[in-house]
């Protein structure tokens, strides 16, 4: 005769030590590494829009060049190409400088200049950016025009 004998420790369940002492501790942990957490990401994210914010003032400050430097061109086409860039981010209260206002055939240099402030242009609240602006600036020779100022 076989005696068939039932194992019963595998249909205990299994009681942890310490098990009531644990009940909430990762809900808690997870409140004070959440705002730390939460402050990377959003720092994070305001210093891609800023370096985003750059770039694009770089390329609408070479392009608005580009186009002043071109013979017959004006320093109100300079100034709206810069700004049809900078537009494309939907930013606020830019300011586009072409110097000199008038560009006739004895302008030797153009330039171009954006200030962008940081505080209207943010996603966040501007912790990071409070104050601040992006300033670009650049100087282009003009083509078709000799140092001695002449036409060619």
């Amino acid at each position: 005769m076989k005696l068939h004998v039932k194992n019963f420790r595998q249909n205990r369940p299994v009681k942890r030590l310490g098990a009531k002492n644990r009940q909430g501790a990762a809900m808690v942990e997870f409140a004070i590494v959440a705002p730390i957490l939460f402050l990377f990401f959003f720092a994070a994210f305001e210093f891609c829009r800023v370096n985003m914010i750059r770039h694009t003032a770089d390329n609408a400050v070479y392009e608005g060049a580009r186009v002043a430097i071109i013979p017959g061109a004006t320093a109100a086409e300079a100034e709206a190409e810069a700004r049809l860039i900078l537009n494309s981010l939907g930013l606020n209260n830019v300011t586009v400088t072409v110097t000199p206002n008038t560009i006739d055939r004895t302008t030797e240099e153009v330039t171009v200049s954006a200030e962008i402030p940081l505080d209207q242009n943010s996603f966040i609240p501007h912790v990071f950016t409070s104050g601040r602006s992006v300033d670009r600036e650049l100087t282009m020779r003009r083509e078709g025009v000799r140092r001695d100022n002449t036409a060619s």
